[in-house]
Formats: C-alpha cells, sequence, structure tokens
C-alpha cells in the first residue's frame, strides 16, 4: 500500500487582498486537519505573527526575503522538516504579497524528497475587487514582471474578496479582466476571506500538465524572474505609547496624500492608557483599526514592552520621513528628578 502524500496548499495574492485573514479562518474553523502554516512577510519588521490567531498549529515564519526568490532554499529547508516530524496532515504556504506564485509551486516538482512525499493541491489566490484592475493594468520596467497579472494567471482557485466595497458593474468588469487572463480558475466571492474551506482545501486542483501548456519553463529552476525595485518597503520598531488623536491625523493624511503608491500598511500599536493591542491595517487609501478588546490578537501582558510595529510598502517611500511623523505621535514621558527616584 502506498502511503498517500502530504496535500500542500500555496496562498497568494498582492499586497492587502486578504490572505492573513484566510489564514486565520482556515486555524479557527472546526475541520479536524492538522495544518502546517508558512509564512513569508515581504518587509523588515515582522507583523503577520501577531495578526495570526492564536493556534495549536504549527505557525513558520520568513521574513528575510521573499519566498520565491531569495528564501527558497529556507522553505526547503522549513519543508524537509516538517516532513521528517510528519505530525500534520496538511501544508499551507502563505506568499508575500509581492510574490509570484510560479517558482514556489516549482519546489515540489524539482526536489526529489518533496517531491515524494508532498503533492501539490492548489494555487489558492486572493484578489483586492476594490484594487486588483489597477495592480493588473500597472506597467512595469522592461523585463519585470507584474506579480499580480502572475498571481491571477497561475491560479487554481481565486477568492473574489472585499466584493462589498464594489457595485455590481464593477464586479462585473473585475471577472471580465481575470477571466481574460485565466479562464479555468473558479472565481468564488468573498467578503472578509469567508468561505466554505471544503472548496479550497483538498480540492486536488492544481494540473502540471496546463500549467506547462501555458509555461513550458515552468519546470525550468534556472529560469529568473526580476521584481520592481521601485517597490520598497520602510519597517518601524519602536517602544513606546502614542497619542490616538496624533496618530490618527498621521495616518489619515499619509493615506490621503501617499495613498495611490501606499499598496500596503500594517501595524501593530499601544495607545496611551489602553491594556489593548490595537491593530492597523491599510490597503492604499482604506484604513482600519481594531483592538484586542474587540477580539482581534490579544491585550498587552503585564509588564510586557510596549513595541509599537509598523510597516509600509509601496513605491517612493521617504524612510526619514515616515520614522520622524511616527516619533512624533509618541507620548512623551516626563523623566523624574533625582530626588523623586
Amino acid at each position: 500500500m502506498v502511503a498517500s502524500k502530504v496535500p500542500v496548499s500555496i496562498l497568494t495574492g498582492f499586497l492587502g487582498s486578504g490572505k492573513t485573514t484566510l489564514v486565520n479562518h482556515i486555524l479557527t474553523q472546526k475541520h479536524g486537519r492538522k495544518i502546517a502554516v508558512i509564512e513569508n512577510e515581504f518587509g523588515e519588521v515582522g507583523i503577520d505573527d501577531g495578526l495570526v490567531m492564536e493556534t495549536k498549529e504549527e505557525i513558520f515564519e520568513m521574513n528575510n526575503g521573499c519566498i520565491c526568490c531569495t528564501v527558497r532554499g529556507d522553505l526547503i529547508r522549513i519543508i524537509h522538516k516538517l516532513l521528517e516530524k510528519a505530525t500534520f496532515e496538511a501544508i499551507l504556504i502563505e506568499t508575500t504579497g509581492l510574490a509570484d506564485p510560479a517558482p514556489v509551486a516549482q519546489t515540489f516538482f524539482v526536489d526529489d524528497f518533496i517531491k515524494s512525499k508532498c503533492e501539490l493541491d492548489a494555487i489558492i489566490t486572493v484578489v483586492d475587487s476594490k484594487h486588483i484592475i489597477q495592480h493588473l493594468d500597472e506597467e512595469k520596467p522592461e523585463g519585470v514582471e507584474n506579480e499580480s497579472v502572475e498571481q491571477v494567471a497561475f491560479a487554481d482557485k481565486i477568492l473574489l474578496n472585499k466584493i462589498d466595497l464594489v457595485d455590481e458593474e464593477e464586479k462585473k468588469q473585475v471577472i471580465e479582466r481575470i477571466t481574460s487572463i485565466n479562464q479555468v480558475a473558479e472565481i468564488i466571492e468573498t467578503t472578509q476571506s469567508n468561505v466554505d474551506l471544503d472548496r479550497v482545501l483538498n480540492v486536488k486542483a492544481f494540473d502540471l500538465k496546463r500549467v506547462l501548456e501555458t509555461d513550458d519553463g515552468f519546470l525550468d529552476i534556472d529560469q529568473e524572474h526580476m521584481h520592481d525595485q521601485s517597490v520598497t518597503s520602510v519597517g518601524i520598531e519602536v517602544e513606546g505609547e502614542l497619542d490616538e488623536r496624533k496618530l490618527n491625523m498621521w495616518l489619515s493624511t499619509l493615506l490621503q496624500e501617499k495613498g495611490p503608491e501606499l499598496f500596503r500598511s500594517k501595524g501593530l500599536l499601544a495607545i496611551e492608557g489602553s491594556p489593548h493591542r490595537y491593530v492597523f491595517q491599510g490597503v492604499h487609501m482604506l484604513m482600519s483599526m481594531a483592538s484586542s478588546g474587540e477580539g482581534v490578537g490579544k491585550d498587552w501582558a503585564e509588564g510586557e514592552p510596549r513595541v509599537n510595529k509598523l510597516v509600509f510598502i509601496g513605491k517612493n517611500l521617504d524612510r526619514k520621513e515616515l520614522e520622524r511623523n511616527f516619533a512624533a505621535c509618541i507620548v512623551k514621558t516626563k523623566k523624574p528628578r533625582k530626588d523623586e527616584c
């Protein structure tokens, strides 16, 4: 009797599309599966570990580069370790929003050990209905691939997310644009990435033959791909409490002025006088703020250093300006006099 292979799902989608929200759904729903999760962030400060809900599942983070190029060797090593432990039934890989899914999928066909133990179940692409067309139509420098196009083209399942942010005509245009790139992937409409997991996990949707028909160089491990070097990230990590009014004014102004070129912003924040950990999420000019008091994340522990973490990803980012404006939101604590010590 041949042992069944471990199904692997690759979760992709452009920055801010709702991938981590889907991961949270997968980790918290009572589906009876034990899933190992591998996360990859684009940014020098890790945020997603604070956005993923506490779970008994095994979660591995990869924050030091893009999974489709600089850290693919790390991915292979992590999968090897997972397969040696064999304490799970499936693997879910959440890529950075700037990853081309093809080199990640290629891993499961070019490494003999992984190929013998795993099978690629599906490439799941989460699409932000509100912003996807502008990313699909973005002109890139010569030789630079459009990651959004690649993510849609290689998808087996497409989650058309945030449909509550578009009207019927806009949604129709998005679907037409997606199907012009990929006619075979099932499109599933969602809000907050809420989907019946039976439609996306253990579906055996990946078809290597189909992929090779559209990209005959898919299995070529020496095939190069170039990222848009104009897209960078700025990470900020500072201990202290924030003035809520100043913070909201700064973030609102930032997103209004820089929104078109600010693809993604997110942060874990400490607000003055509150025991709750605040979660900030931004996609272009849209912004939301929630707290552990609303069931998002967990409160600051007693005695825990209140370290704020923010990541901004986009074009033409001014690191010094971002750091200076954020620093202006920190409440200045009065130092005690020597006779008070």
